[in-house]
């Protein structure tokens, strides 16, 4: 949010502030303080200049001077122009500025200053809607005080949002429907350890989700990949699009695996779509293979050009579903679900218990408030995507011509088909030009996509320019010195988002 607040609004937010309990400038700055932690002074707006709020309150400038001084340091008010500056929160330290180490590109390990991380594919939190939403839970969380905290399904709140997320989708749900998890990530695991034993077959869409690969290969059950057709030459009419190679889903169900994983909504990495036809068409086969279908929604949100779908659970009630705040919101608040017969809900909680006992109570509070108004931070979000979507493909068509990039119909990646098999040799060279990769054959079995690698398009514009002309940077390092591409056999260890 931006603009300002004027001194008598700010004023009468006050109330009675100077209690006599401390030096006037801090009580003041303690009580602007609480305002901004619980939303009622939003994030980005300017407090009035030292002098107006001082002459309002009837005090002295020295002691706005010093409140606002105060505030700075704690990281509750930018440094602006004079003593303008404007609310926000604090940041948290970076790596090289004393607090913390400058690691490497390690898993789940920070990435040095300096370096554009084009492996995860995240978006920064929707900044002042999580931060109302934390402010009105712990208004709420008193009332929950007297329990013990454990629920291994979830706060009624939070469930009976989502189950109305639903309804209102099209899918009647209620919430004995849905168990609360701490992301989609916890949710398929979850599922994985109910549904699918050891050496049992799960079936996955060959690219798929690398973090999803690692969870079935962790479980020890079997990966049934199923290609993704290539995509469609550049500038094609959207109604030809690829889209899934239902035959070849058919064909592999024939297998009975136990389970089969799928992204339908922007499918990640490619982006896609599924059509309703083609949903239709693989619950059927799921159902006569006796092969429980499990859809992850995480990405359903990001619906960049506004495209009609029905979710997968419209077709069949007996089909799981995961979802997920990750990406339409923050990954920093853990939370997802899952969507099942009430029947199945009972086995996953059961599962779950050897796990872990719950989710914490106020992240899930918070939760239920940003499901409840699901499309508030959304429309701002999709059009800086679009945005970013249509200029990573200029400047790849610019910088890099000879690479082949599919256009996603949403999500927050653009899956691209590289002139060579060298993915995991960029991915290798990429932090000597400032970037950092996640090498196609992450995205895959068998080593497969050497030839393709996700960029994401999430960071601002100006920093996917500088990633691009990495990226041609490191293609160039790679073409002058062939024998770089043979240094690796298997991608660098990287986290994957």
């Amino acid at each position: 949010m931006s603009g300002s607040l004027n001194p008598s609004s700010l004023a009468r937010l006050l109330g009675e502030w100077n209690a006599g309990a401390a030096p006037a400038y801090r009580e003041l700055a303690d009580v602007v303080r609480l305002l901004v932690l619980d939303g009622r002074v939003p994030l980005g707006v300017a407090l009035p200049s030292e002098r107006s709020l001082a002459a309002t309150l009837g005090i002295s400038r020295t002691t706005v001077t010093a409140a606002y001084s105060l505030l700075r340091e704690q990281g509750f008010l930018s440094s602006g122009q004079g003593s303008r500056g404007r609310t926000c929160i604090p940041q948290s330290g970076t790596p090289g500025d004393g607090q913390g180490a400058a690691l490497s590109g390690a898993p789940g390990l920070v990435v040095p200053d300096g370096i554009l991380d084009l492996a995860y594919a995240s978006l920064p939190a929707s900044g002042e809607v999580v931060h109302r939403a934390f402010a009105a839970a712990l208004t709420e969380l008193p009332a929950l005080l007297p329990g013990f905290g454990y629920d291994a399904l979830g706060v009624l709140p939070l469930r009976d949002a989502i189950a109305r997320h639903y309804s209102a989708a099209g899918v009647p749900t209620t919430p004995q429907q849905i168990l609360v998890t701490s992301g989609a990530q916890h949710a398929l695991n979850i599922v994985l350890r109910t549904l699918a034993g050891r050496a049992d077959k799960v079936l996955v869409e060959h690219p798929s989700y690398p973090n999803a690969i690692d969870a079935i290969r962790a479980a020890g059950c079997r990966l049934v990949p199923v290609p993704m057709p290539a995509a469609a030459p550049s500038g094609a009419d959207p109604a030809a699009r690829p889209g899934w190679d239902l035959a070849a889903f058919e064909s592999a169900l024939k297998q009975r695996p136990a389970m089969a994983y799928v992204v339908p909504d922007f499918h990640n990495p490619t982006g896609r779509l599924m059509p309703d036809s083609q949903r239709r068409r693989l619950v059927r086969a799921a159902a006569a293979a006796g092969t429980v279908l499990v859809v992850d929604e995480t990405l359903r949100e990001l619906n960049l050009d506004g495209m009609d779908s029905t979710p997968m659970a419209a077709f069949s009630p007996a089909l799981v579903s995961l979802g997920s705040l990750s990406k339409s919101h923050w990954a920093g608040l853990r939370t997802g679900w899952i969507r099942a017969e009430e029947s199945l809900i009972q086995r996953f909680a059961a599962a779950r218990t050897t796990l872990d006992l719950g989710g914490p109570v106020v992240e899930q509070l918070a939760a239920a408030h940003l499901v409840n108004a699901l499309a508030e931070p959304l429309p701002a979000r999709l059009a800086t995507l679009r945005d970013n979507r249509d200029g990573l493909l200029e400047l790849l068509r610019g910088h890099l011509p000879d690479w082949e990039t599919e256009r996603p119909d949403g999500g927050l990646s653009v899956w691209c088909r590289l002139p060579a098999p060298i993915s995991t040799a960029l991915a290798v060279v990429a932090p000597d030009v400032g970037i950092r990769l996640a090498a196609g054959p992450r995205f895959g079995t068998g080593g497969a996509f050497e030839q393709y690698l996700r960029v994401p398009f999430t960071l601002p514009l100006e920093q996917l320019e500088t990633a691009v002309l990495a990226l041609r940077s490191a293609q160039d390092r790679l073409s002058a010195s062939p024998q770089l591409r043979r240094t690796r056999s298997a991608p660098p260890a990287a986290a994957i988002a």
